[in-house]
């Protein structure tokens, strides 16, 4: 079976960290993730996964804002919804794998962000390109 995509690349395109925790401290996280994709004529798009993460009472005091980028090689042919899904379940291992070893690098318990199938949701949207993106 052929695969829709298969990733190039990836690298954090931005990120933004607070940690202003006193000592121990009970966390309850609040979790937003944003995925879109950009898709060019020449078999590639570019996917951008922001996670926004943040104590519920305190986000001031913790939160982690991070976006990751993907490039992948499509096969052509293949529906824009079904690459944005595909694309999506290959780059958020990446993501959930930077967020634990960057809170485990900084003194805070590693944080696992929860994955959220999307496949169910409809918050898929598609516009055209920009002209200059063609």
């Amino acid at each position: 079976m052929k695969k829709e995509a298969n990733l190039v690349n990836y690298r954090i395109s931005d990120m933004k960290f607070v940690n202003h925790l006193n000592g121990p401290t009970k966390l309850e996280l609040n979790y937003r993730y944003s995925y879109n994709v950009g898709y060019s004529q020449q078999n590639t798009c570019r996917g951008e996964l922001r996670a926004e993460i943040a104590d519920k009472t305190a986000p001031d005091k913790f939160s982690l804002d991070l976006t990751l980028v993907g490039v992948f090689m499509t096969e052509p042919g293949v529906q824009k919804e079904i690459l944005h899904l595909r694309t999506y379940d290959m780059l958020f291992p990446y993501l959930k794998a930077l967020v634990s070893a960057l809170t485990a690098t900084v003194g805070v318990p590693p944080i696992y962000a929860p994955y959220i199938d999307i496949s169910d949701k409809s918050i898929i949207k598609f516009e055209m390109p920009r002209n200059d993106d063609v």
